[in-house]
This record gives structure tokens, C-alpha cells and sequence, in this order.
């Protein structure tokens, strides 16, 4: 009988001693990885050439007309103090969807700006339009936002949409168009609900819920001229897209889960979201975040010196800029 305790004794602590290896090894491998991903804004920038897009191109500087606004300095601080998560602290991210190609950093294909509170159990969540016409601090010249990227890499973009909101960004995370599908892929896909029908590059979206692998996602996020809405359609699927992902990724409690998930997109993701605060987010933040709110930045499309631009009054910046106060307090 004793020999038999002994036995399973053994039989036990082998068990347990291989899970803990196991769960330590895979500790260290989500760690790496999530070093591998983090890179702060400032090393972000990529001085380096890139192509002309249709009529505006971010090689030429566009001067203001005065009409509606003048390069000045921006007024807002741009080292912003960290955030202590392990008190549960509001924070805000802009996420910048990147359409990059070989040989050329590419353009911020879509910029969305997240307000995060934990207290109000609530994120706030709104699109800058890609063609909202602003200065481009560090550049000197007054363009379309989404050139800022192409102009100064992370850096610039960060600094343009401070300025741009009066608000600081404590953190950005940098997708890769097609490494963001990689994701979707890993979560199973995301459920949407499409208000209506429409063909886009070789695949039919049907009106009403559809549950959507990562492909399908980007296309469905992609397609504009097709909407009655334009920019501002393809910017509430953009939306649509990343709330479900906040949601999976809020649901996710299983560490092996985490770690192929950062490894599916560790080539497509950079942020300055360090390890500590991805562990203090998933701890403390995960089961407070019940809602998301939804809003769009106004605005009218007009031509200037034959370059379309999607104009902000400053009443309305100003009516963000207090949305935004109003949610982190």
C-alpha cells in the first residue's frame, strides 16, 4: 500500500511540477512577445519617401488658404505621465490602422481615438475622419490628417491628433491592415449586423447579422463608394469591426489563448503598451469595461485649390474635446 502512495505522490508532483513549466513557459513567451510589439512613438519614426495618392500627396506641402484655420503651434503637452493601471485609472489610445506596402510607410487608413473608464465602465469610441483637414504639427503645413503618418511615422500622427483634439493620446497601437484580419481569424471572426446589402472585390455582404472571418472583415471595413454615407459609412464598419474585437478580446481569460493571439499579429503590431500595463489592463480592467459608446466627428466635404478635404468647425472640435473631458472624469 505504501508503495503505491509513494507512487501516486510521485505520479502527482510530476504533474503539477510539468503545468507549472508549462504555464511558466508560456508566461515567458507571451512576455517576449509582447516586448517584440512594443515600440515607443518616438522610435516609431520612419523617415523615408513615399508615393503620391490620387490628388493630395503628402510629398507637396498645402499651404492654408486662412479660410478656416493657420499653421500654429499646437498647445497641447505631448509627454503625457503614465498612467497607474493598478489603480484603475481612465486612460485614452489612438488606434491607427496602417495600409503599408513595400518600399513605402503607407497612410494611417484609419485613425480611431478610444477613451477608456474603468469607473463609468465604458469606452468611448469615435472615427477622425481620413481626410479631416488640420495642421500637421512637426510639418509646418496644413494637410489631410490621415498624411501625418506618411509625413512622420507615429510620432507626427500622435502629435497631429493632440493637437487636432486639445487632448493628449497616453497610448497608440499601430495595426497593420492585413495583420488585423490574422486577428479576427484567431478569435473565431466577429458578428456584425450590416444595414445594408452590397457587393465589394468578389464577395456579396447581405443585409442583417453576418458572422465574418478576417478577409470578409476587411473588405466589409474597406468599402466606401458603394455606401449612401461615403467616408462616415465606412467609418461606422471600422467601428462596428473593433467593437466586437474589444469585446472577444475582453472575454479572453485563458493565458494560451493570449499568447497565440500576440503571436498571430506580433508582425503586424507595434504600441507602447508596455507588458506590465497589458497585465494590469487584463486584470484590473477586463470585467469593468460593460459598454461602448459610439460617436462621429461633424463636418462637410469641400474642394480647396482642388484638393477634397472633410472640414471641422472648432465648435465641433470643441464639442469632442469636452465629450472626451466628460467621459475620463
Amino acid at each position: 500500500m505504501k508503495k503505491w502512495v509513494v507512487i501516486l505522490t510521485s505520479a502527482f508532483f510530476v504533474v503539477v511540477l510539468g503545468v507549472a513549466g508549462y504555464a511558466a513557459y508560456i508566461y515567458q513567451s507571451v512576455k517576449t512577445t509582447a516586448h517584440q510589439i512594443y515600440e515607443s512613438r518616438d522610435a516609431a519614426v520612419q523617415p523615408k519617401p513615399v508615393s503620391k495618392e490620387g490628388n493630395s500627396s503628402p510629398n507637396t506641402a498645402v499651404a492654408s488658404t486662412g479660410k478656416d484655420m493657420s499653421v500654429q503651434p499646437s498647445s497641447v503637452k505631448t509627454t503625457v505621465q503614465p498612467i497607474n493601471l493598478e489603480e484603475k485609472k481612465p486612460f485614452t489610445v489612438l488606434v491607427l490602422g496602417v495600409d503599408q506596402r513595400e518600399n513605402d510607410r503607407g497612410r494611417s487608413d484609419s485613425m480611431i481615438f478610444l477613451t477608456v473608464n474603468p469607473a463609468k465602465q465604458s469606452i468611448l469610441m469615435f472615427n477622425i475622419p481620413r481626410d479631416t483637414r488640420t495642421e500637421i504639427v512637426g510639418h509646418g503645413t496644413v494637410d489631410k490628417i490621415n498624411h501625418a503618418y506618411a509625413f512622420g511615422g507615429v510620432s507626427m500622427s500622435v502629435k497631429t491628433v493632440e493637437h487636432f483634439l486639445d487632448y493628449p493620446v497616453n497610448y497608440y497601437i499601430k495595426v497593420n491592415m492585413e495583420g488585423f484580419a490574422h486577428l479576427i481569424d484567431s478569435m473565431g471572426g466577429v458578428e456584425v449586423n450590416n444595414p445594408f446589402s452590397f457587393y465589394y472585390e468578389g464577395h456579396q455582404f447581405d443585409q442583417g447579422d453576418l458572422n465574418l472571418n478576417g478577409e470578409e472583415a476587411l473588405l466589409y471595413s474597406r468599402m466606401r463608394y458603394d455606401d449612401p454615407r461615403g467616408d462616415m459609412g465606412r467609418n461606422t464598419r471600422q467601428r462596428q469591426i473593433l467593437n466586437q474585437v474589444i469585446k472577444n478580446s475582453l472575454k479572453i481569460t485563458n493565458v494560451v489563448k493570449i499568447e497565440s493571439l500576440l503571436s498571430d499579429v506580433g508582425d503586424s503590431v507595434k504600441t507602447d503598451i508596455t507588458f506590465d500595463d497589458m497585465k494590469a489592463f487584463l486584470i484590473n480592467y477586463r470585467t469593468d469595461l460593460k459598454e461602448i459608446e459610439q460617436v462621429e466627428i461633424s463636418g462637410q466635404g469641400e474642394r480647396i485649390k482642388g484638393i477634397w478635404y472633410y472640414s471641422v468647425s472648432d465648435k465641433e472640435r470643441s464639442r469632442i474635446h469636452n465629450l472626451i473631458k466628460e467621459h475620463l472624469q
